[in-house]
């Protein structure tokens, strides 16, 4: 063992990761993509696009306190889906293709075998979004995280043609709000999740309360996020959309205002879609009212699109064809004075 190993680093435990997600990290090769892992920088060539004026749009995002559910099952498979979810959503909200995905797992040991699942997890979802994993960073930092634990992160870098670009100004007056169903709780709200379950309640991960079905509670928590990618960006470029919300914190009312601008009103009809049991049960349990539940949990939508009244039914369509339910949940109008950007009845 070298000085290094007795600090608490191990060397060849990355090189045995690099071994096992090398793999993975192949499946994801799309166009344009010029290397695969083991440069110092991800390389990827705008060319192979024949985009005549591209724009770059980049987010970046984790998983937030999701990530402590996934230790404490040891269950790591899936959280990988969710960090690229977060990212290629929120590109896809302003018109772009993902193209380009880099993660960041920071950790206390590096355990290979539990690393390397983790980034398939990340290369299933870029496989979904149609985003090459050209690159990432594993650090093991001992003193800094406890052995089992590790941070996840990761940062997207999408394209869109200039004029396919979604602005607030798109979105006009009589716009059709169509709801995309979420998979589950996506990534947002579980600091209030577990207070409510583990701190409020003496809820286990393994309890199978009538109330969802006979699931097991940490089934339904790690559901991964809904990717969308597939779905929604081919209504972009037929310039069939005038906005997209992707709902993460903050819910329906902090997410849906942001794709139009002030001088609108989104009115929405809570009981106009589907509600998964998970948020009856986080409601009834933690006792919540309706404007807690809808500022912290997307409430069963993932993502909101706004369309021209002509163009609405021809959208609902082409989602159906996708495979992709959607719900009329609302509509834009003329914001009132005085009155907030967004009103749920």
């Amino acid at each position: 063992m070298n000085r290094y190993q007795e600090a608490g680093v191990d060397v060849n435990a990355g090189y045995e990761l690099v071994r096992r997600i090398k793999s993975a990290v192949k499946s994801t090769a799309r166009p344009g993509m010029m290397t695969g892992i083991g440069s110092f920088g991800g390389m990827f060539d705008l060319d192979a696009l024949h985009v005549k004026h591209p724009v770059l749009v980049s987010g970046t995002d984790g998983v937030g306190t999701k990530l402590l559910l996934a230790q404490k099952l040891d269950r790591h498979d899936t959280i990988g889906i969710d960090v690229v979810a977060m990212c290629v959503n929120d590109v896809l909200a302003q018109g772009a293709e993902p193209l380009y995905f880099l993660d960041y797992i920071a950790t206390g040991h590096n355990d290979p075998a539990k690393m390397a699942a983790i980034v398939k997890g990340v290369a299933a979802g870029c496989r979904d979004a149609g985003a090459a994993l050209v690159g990432g960073e594993t650090a093991e930092m001992p003193d800094m995280y406890a052995k089992e634990e590790y941070d996840l992160a990761g940062t997207i870098t999408g394209v869109a043609e200039k004029d396919h670009l979604l602005t607030a100004e798109l979105p006009q007056d009589g716009d059709v709000l169509l709801g995309l169903p979420s998979s589950g709780l996506h990534s947002n709200g579980f600091s209030l999740v577990r207070q409510i379950l583990f701190k409020d309640h003496d809820v286990q991960l393994t309890d199978r309360p009538a109330a969802l079905g006979g699931q097991t509670v940490g089934d339904v928590l790690l559901t991964p996020t809904k990717i969308y990618v597939r779905q929604v960006l081919p209504l972009v470029r037929a310039g069939l959309l005038h906005g997209i919300s992707h709902i993460t914190g903050g819910g329906l009312i902090e997410n849906v205002p942001r794709m139009f601008g002030d001088r609108l009103q989104a009115v929405i009809d809570s009981q106009s879609w589907p509600r998964l049991p998970i948020f009856e049960y986080l409601k009834d349990l933690g006792r919540l009212d309706p404007a807690d539940c809808f500022q912290t949990f997307n409430m069963g939508i993932g993502m909101v699109l706004a369309a021209a009244p002509t163009q609405a039914t021809t959208v609902q369509r082409r989602l159906q064809d996708a495979g992709q339910k959607s719900y009329p949940i609302g509509r834009l109008r003329q914001r009132p004075a005085d009155e907030a950007k967004i009103v749920i009845k």
